[in-house]
């Protein structure tokens, strides 16, 4: 071939990829572009924002079309240039192609027959191959953890299935307010009200029967042949799988590697932003009725006991004194008290209280002191107004919760668009708790279509041990989990409990993770029936066997047709940055999750799976970190599958939308768009465990199919445009380690 020939194909080749790059800069508006420039929503600063993009765009593509040195572009460079790699290549011929662009082509450009990536190396070598192959075993293990415990597809939750039926069910849509001046008139209330008389309770199933084994987990058994109903995971072969992935994370080339790969993924969204915020707000304001406002949003954490905030509760209290003085609400000191005698007691009365008084905001005397911001849940630090206001199980039945409660769902109900999963304890203290628990539910009539609940077990094991409430780590699950297998056989021995679980979605874990665990030599750790020791199991014992149970449990009440339950963990807040490992292997979400910062090949798994991360910056602000270096904005920027939570009203927020505060805060400090708002409300909605029934008149009836096909704007309020950029850079995430994976078979 002459010399000629061959460079016209060079040239050729340069001006086919300056025209790619051109393409992709373009941001020509579309075919109705001369009817948006006359419509009367149009503005004289919208023309200047279009000529400032313009400028920008015109910018971009003279990056691409010099070679940087300020040589024309086709310049022949001389035999002693340096050649450089191309930092563009395409990925296998194999790979499809994006079926929506997330930059809005010209309306002369064609869309290219394949889809441009950055690759790690032109010519992949042993390290990054196996790097890649590492990624992926990491992310099978957890795979197979998932699908072992029903956590992988919630349409195998029998709740998600046509046929279940929610009771009481939902009312018709309407307005409901107690401003009078915004009302409008509608034919009356249908809703109609909780009654348990009207609740079928199912009959005994004796298909199968349960018992533990010899490491604690209750194991469920077909009773026609005595076969397990499911091989779970033992406690070595745990610690094995996370010993594995703990070493793949600290090895040097993965580190590496991840933290590459995440700035990626960041300097990619800033491109996208620059080049499609305008395009993204043109769709949101064309989207009619619908904006931040009024799409649904769930606060995926929060916590029953300081679901309300501070003077929500003084003025409940200040109401209860005046009104009901005289009234009996608690046994100290060998006499029966009123909560006159109480406030007495106190030398305080109802004009004397103020927010000052009660002292329940964590403010700077809490930071990094988890055990003084547990303090704050005692009004003024007492622990008898706790019992009498905050307690479910106390003199009076938890009557004065009750009610709060009622009146935040009232006020949930009114908002509309906002919902609580609330978060209440069972603490394995005793085999009675949960009839307790789901009486107080059930009795005070406790159900409400903004509202689901997560039981929360408190990791407090040395504590009771101390009491003498548990002798032995064995005792705590045995309170846990035993009344969950008999209830899931014969509903009608616990027919209350049946009822509110019916309502619960997910197990949670909590406690101080910023506690110092003390490792026992090779992690040989007896099993549960053996931790007879004063210390506190670590934070991955307990989530085995929380885990252990519940995927004993899930395949139980599958098998009957009753709903099953998620383990979304408190993880990552504080402590050992290795809690988010066993999380990573064992749940389907978590709470905060703000030490993936420190640890970027887990954040990198974290983003590859989207694993749910409700994030609470106000309360990290007041406890391990400050607001300005939370790493929920980096997050969002990556892809990450982030919502924010309030984690404690009572303790963190001023106002009576909690939630609303929330979003606020991180919209003024992060600048946050309201389509970047509408994406987290989307997100929080697709992290809850709320029915599909219910998540498909809030997000589209195709959501669970994800991505563009499955976004809705009429319903979420984010454009296409958006999903399309989140749906596509994760797929070029994942082909890629398909890509690498293949080319170490081969």
């Amino acid at each position: 071939m002459s010399s000629g020939n061959k460079q016209n194909e060079i040239e050729a080749e340069s001006s086919t990829k300056d025209n790619d790059l051109s393409s992709f800069g373009q941001l020509s508006l579309d075919e109705d572009s001369e009817e948006f420039y006359n419509s009367t929503h149009f503005s004289t600063t919208e023309e200047r924002f279009i000529k400032d993009h313009d400028l920008k765009v015109k910018a971009f593509e003279a990056l691409h079309n010099g070679n940087g040195n300020g040589q024309p572009p086709n310049t022949t460079p001389t035999s002693n240039t340096i050649r450089r790699r191309q930092s563009f290549i395409d990925l296998p011929p194999n790979h499809s192609t994006s079926k929506y662009p997330y930059h809005p082509l010209g309306s002369n450009s064609k869309e290219s027959e394949t889809r441009s990536n950055t690759l790690p190396e032109e010519h992949p070598s042993e390290e990054l191959i196996e790097v890649y192959q590492d990624v992926k075993t990491c992310l099978d293990l957890r795979h197979k953890y998932l699908r072992t415990s029903v956590q992988d597809d919630e349409m195998k939750n029998p709740k998600n299935n046509d046929g279940w039926t929610i009771y009481p069910p939902a009312p018709k849509p309407t307005y409901k307010s107690r401003n009078k001046y915004n009302q409008i008139a509608h034919g009356g209330n249908d809703e109609e009200e909780f009654d348990f008389n009207k609740c079928i309770i199912p009959e005994r199933n004796d298909e199968f029967y349960f018992k533990q084994d010899e490491e604690g987990v209750f194991q469920v058994y077909k009773s026609d042949c005595d076969e397990k109903l499911v091989e779970i995971p033992t406690l070595n072969t745990y610690f094995s799988d996370l010993n594995k992935i703990t070493k793949i994370s600290s090895d040097g080339p993965a580190k590496s590697f991840a933290f590459k790969r995440l700035q990626y993924l960041e300097a990619k969204w800033n491109m996208y932003y620059l080049l499609n915020d305008f395009e993204e707000n043109k769709h949101s304001k064309r989207n009619p009725h619908r904006d931040f406002y009024n799409v649904r949003k769930v606060d995926t954490h929060i916590h029953h006991s300081a679901c309300m905030n501070q003077k929500h509760l003084l003025r409940f209290i200040k109401y209860k004194l005046k009104t009901q003085p005289d009234e009996q609400v608690i046994f100290r000191d060998g006499r029966i008290l009123s909560l006159a005698q109480v406030f007495q007691s106190l030398k305080l009365s109802a004009y004397d209280l103020s927010i000052d008084t009660l002292d329940m905001h964590a403010h700077t005397d809490t930071f990094h002191r988890f055990d003084k911001f547990n303090l704050k849940y005692n009004p003024i630090g007492e622990s008898r107004l706790r019992e009498i206001f905050l307690k479910t199980d106390n003199f009076i039945n938890g009557k004065y919760l009750a009610e709060l409660t009622k009146q935040v769902m009232d006020d949930l109900e009114s908002s509309k668009y906002q919902m609580n999963e609330l978060r209440i304890s069972v603490y394995g203290r005793s085999i009675h708790e949960w009839d307790k628990l789901a009486s107080w539910i059930v009795d005070n009539k406790l159900f409400s279509h903004n509202v689901r609940w997560l039981i929360q077990v408190p990791r407090l094991y040395d504590l009771y041990k101390k009491n003498g409430n548990v002798t032995t780590f064995h005792d705590i699950l045995v309170n846990l989990f035993k009344p969950l297998f008999e209830v899931s056989i014969d509903p009608k021995s616990h027919p209350k409990l049946h009822v509110f679980l019916q309502r619960v979605v997910g197990f949670d874990s909590v406690d101080d993770e910023s506690k110092s665990e003390k490792s026992i030599q090779s992690r040989n750790y007896p099993v549960a029936s053996k931790w007879d020791l004063p210390i506190n199991p670590p934070y991955s014992y307990y989530l085995y066997y929380l885990y252990a149970n519940i995927t004993s449990l899930n395949q139980l009440r599958s098998k009957n047709g009753y709903n099953t339950f998620l383990l979304r963990p408190h993880c990552g807040e504080a402590g050992d940055p290795e809690h988010l490992i066993s999380a990573f292997l064992t749940s389907h979400s978590i709470s905060h999750g703000i030490l993936l910062r420190k640890i970027p090949f887990i954040q990198y798994l974290y983003y590859l799976d989207q694993i749910g991360l409700a994030m609470s910056p106000l309360s990290n602000n007041a406890l391990f970190l400050a607001y300005d270096k939370n790493p929920f904005y980096s997050f969002f920027q990556k892809g990450m599958n982030v919502s924010l939570s309030t984690d404690d009203p009572l303790q963190f927020s001023y106002t009576k939308e909690p939630l609303i505060e929330e979003y606020s805060v991180a919209a003024q400090i992060y600048k946050l768009s309201g389509v970047d708002m509408c994406e987290l409300a989307c997100n929080s909605v697709k992290q809850s465990g709320w029915e599909v029934a219910i998540k498909k008149h809030w997000l589209g009836k195709n959501f669970i199919v994800g991505g563009i096909d499955g976004n809705d704007i009429e319903k979420t309020n984010v454009p296409d445009i958006r999903v399309g950029y989140r749906e596509e850079t994760l797929k070029s995430e994942l082909d890629l380690i398909d890509y690498y994976t293949r080319l170490r078979k081969a």
